[in-house]
C-alpha cells in the first residue's frame, strides 16, 4: 500500500477520494512526518446536516515525483457531525 518513495515533512502529497460525497474530487494534501496518513475525515452537508465522512488510505503510488493516495469511503465509520451548539463548549 505505500509508495516507494519517502516524502519530507510538510512535502504535499494528492489525495485521491472514490466512493460518498467526495468521490473523485482530489485534494493537495501536508506530509505529516514523513507519510501521508492513512485515514482522512471530511466534513458534508447532505440533505442539510452535517457527516463527517471517513476514508481510508487504500493504496499509493508515485507519478513523476508527485506521491498520489487513493482515499476509499468508509461507510460504517462516517457519522453525523455534532451540532454547531456541541462543538468546542458550544456557540
Amino acid at each position: 500500500m505505500t509508495s516507494d518513495r519517502q516524502m519530507q515533512p510538510g512535502e504535499t502529497y494528492t489525495a485521491i477520494f472514490e466512493g460518498g460525497p467526495f468521490d473523485g474530487q482530489t485534494e493537495d494534501r501536508p506530509s505529516i512526518d514523513g507519510g501521508y496518513e492513512d485515514v482522512v475525515e471530511q466534513i458534508a452537508a447532505v440533505d442539510t446536516k452535517e457527516m463527517i465522512d471517513v476514508y481510508r488510505a487504500t493504496k499509493s503510488h508515485v507519478v513523476g515525483e508527485n506521491v498520489q493516495v487513493t482515499y476509499s469511503w468508509d461507510q460504517q465509520a462516517s457519522q453525523n457531525a455534532p451540532a454547531a451548539e456541541d462543538r468546542d463548549g458550544g456557540v
